[in-house]
């Protein structure tokens, strides 16, 4: 699957999240490594929009019937000092600027979520960086 979108802020709270070490230890089976303490907003292209929400629908978010067969990757949330920190999946993938050059990603999806039609995307790397990419610019994504 190829998902396309444009590059986005967010809230930048993220990192609260992703910097917790209960879900470090997840993303590095995901991603073979750490990921950074943050993530990619991505707002999906009108042609991405169903595939993006078919995964969705296999995050379990959404109802309905799905014929794509990736495998999610179950992130499991977990309390920490009286405070609740949700789950997620993730689909694991790959991530261009340029169509030539490609680093590991994922999509994650929390279980808590407003975005309906923005990808959250992981990765061992800063992607604002490496890619490199600023708000406004379209990227693509390769499903694994």
């Amino acid at each position: 699957m190829r998902l396309s979108g444009k590059v986005s802020s967010g809230l930048g709270r993220a990192h609260v999240f992703m910097a917790q070490p209960h879900y470090q230890e997840q993303f590095k089976k995901v991603l073979e490594v750490g990921a950074w303490p943050g993530t990619l907003n991505l707002d999906m292209n009108k042609s991405s929009l169903s595939d993006y929400q078919n995964l969705r629908i296999l995050s379990g978010l959404d109802e309905g019937d799905v014929s794509l067969n990736h495998i999610p990757l179950r992130i499991k949330g977990f309390e920490r000092d009286g405070r609740s920190f949700g789950g997620a999946t993730a689909f694991t993938g790959r991530i261009s600027s340029d169509n030539e050059n490609w680093i590991d990603c994922a999509i994650l999806i929390p279980d808590l979520t407003r975005h309906t039609e923005t990808a959250e995307v992981i990765s061992g790397s800063f992607l604002r960086e490496s890619l490199p990419c600023k708000d406004g610019d379209k990227l693509e994504i390769i499903l694994d």
